[in-house]
């Protein structure tokens, strides 16, 4: 099924600004501060940052009045004292390890990208905006009290708890990172008042090991953690049937007030570190498919984050962009030729050539899962091993609904 979405115009805040490099764990990292600088250049190249309906905020360092709502005192001392002298790092708390390195000025960098998310939380819920963007956070693997997959502070975590301490009934928190977010769930595995949906490729085959159908949350929560875990080399059809098959459902019965996602784009065909086979294209599919959710459940209040993604020239920019693009409804779509000085920039500096188009000319035609479950097809098997952890709990039928 490919879709011809044209979003309607919305008020949209893009959080960037240079200050964010400084989350950097040094030139051999996957995680380079590149792929954020590319992507603010791609995204402005093609005409999104000078919209009128898009502004742009500089994010500050979030004070530890708003990272106590999501990590403990000691985690956020220990970050700080890592920050002070790197050597001294805490490792049995996933400080000072090869994914998540410590650096000098690792607190503050961390900070600036949570207050990103609250300063996306805080513009949506001002009403100044129906979408917010920041494109630099989404670091679902950081837990309460400690650091993991090249994640230290959880700033998706914080904003949606922004939104619930501010008066917000409910929050539906959508993962399509190639890996498991963990992180997010832990932190709301025993509040009903939060729905952690992830779709990722399965933990038999990738960090962080976790992510099965049969994580459902916690007492008093259940069925308010969901989790696909996604046949090794999944490609879009296959993600796209898996989304369609869980999502829509369950936001409906469960009716956010908030929609905050993370978009990861980790599961390209091209990423170095994972194994899902998925396009640019499809990438853009589900942010359309989220951030319709949104309009048909939350009046349109959707919070849109970054995430994973380490092929920092083809992919992340792109992917990024398109996920503006549609935050901004833009009309910036998939044949859209990249911009020769963004593509020239890069061979210069990066001594990479890269695609000539938005997209990746992907097929992304897709089974609705009424065309009937395959009891042949790993992904079903997949989908249906979810669909009747969760479905039941709310009342839906895993076999119809």
């Amino acid at each position: 099924m490919m879709s011809s979405y044209t979003a309607p115009t919305f008020a949209t805040r893009v959080v960037w600004d240079e200050s964010m490099l400084a989350y950097n764990f040094g030139a051999l990292h996957p995680m380079n501060p590149a792929r954020l600088d590319l992507t603010a250049r791609l995204a402005r190249a093609v005409g999104l940052f000078d919209l009128p309906q898009v502004s742009l905020e500089r994010p500050e360092v979030a004070g530890d009045v708003d990272l106590l709502t999501v990590h403990d005192a000691a985690y956020i001392q220990a970050v700080k004292d890592a920050g002070a002298d790197p050597d001294q790092a805490d490792i049995s708390l996933g400080l000072g390890t090869e994914d998540t390195p410590a650096f000098e000025g690792m607190h503050d960098a961390s900070a600036r990208l949570v207050g990103g998310s609250l300063a996306a939380a805080d513009a949506v819920l001002s009403g100044a905006v129906l979408h917010a963007v920041n494109f630099g956070g989404g670091l679902h693997h950081a837990g309460r009290s400690r650091a993991s997959g090249f994640c230290i502070y959880n700033d998706a975590a914080a904003a949606v708890q922004r939104l619930l301490d501010s008066g917000t009934g409910r929050v539906l928190y959508i993962d399509v990172d190639a890996h498991h977010g963990d992180g997010s769930q832990e932190i709301f595995w025993d509040d009903p008042r939060v729905m952690t949906i992830s779709l990722h490729e399965t933990g038999m085959s990738l960090f962080p090991g976790t992510g099965f159908s049969n994580e459902i949350g916690g007492p008093g929560a259940e069925g308010t953690a969901v989790n696909v875990a996604l046949p090794t080399h999944t490609g879009d059809s296959g993600l796209l049937r898996a989304f369609h098959a869980v999502v829509p459902q369950l936001a409906a019965v469960f009716e956010p007030e908030v929609i905050v996602s993370q978009h990861g784009c980790d599961s390209h065909r091209d990423d170095p570190l994972t194994n899902l086979q998925i396009s640019v294209d499809a990438q853009r599919e589900a942010a359309v498919a989220i951030c319709d959710l949104a309009s048909r459940h939350c009046g349109g209040r959707w919070i849109a984050t970054g995430g994973g993604g380490y092929n920092l020239t083809s992919v992340v920019p792109r992917s990024w962009s398109a996920l503006i693009a549609v935050a901004a409804g833009a009309t910036v779509n998939l044949s859209t030729p990249v911009p020769e000085s963004w593509r020239e920039h890069v061979l210069a500096r990066y001594g990479r050539k890269t695609p000539l188009l938005m997209g990746d000319g992907g097929d992304i035609w897709w089974r609705s899962w009424e065309v009937g479950f395959d009891p042949n097809d790993a992904l079903d098997r997949s989908v249906m091993a979810t669909r009747k952890a969760v479905f039941p709990l709310h009342g839906l039928d895993p076999w119809f609904d």
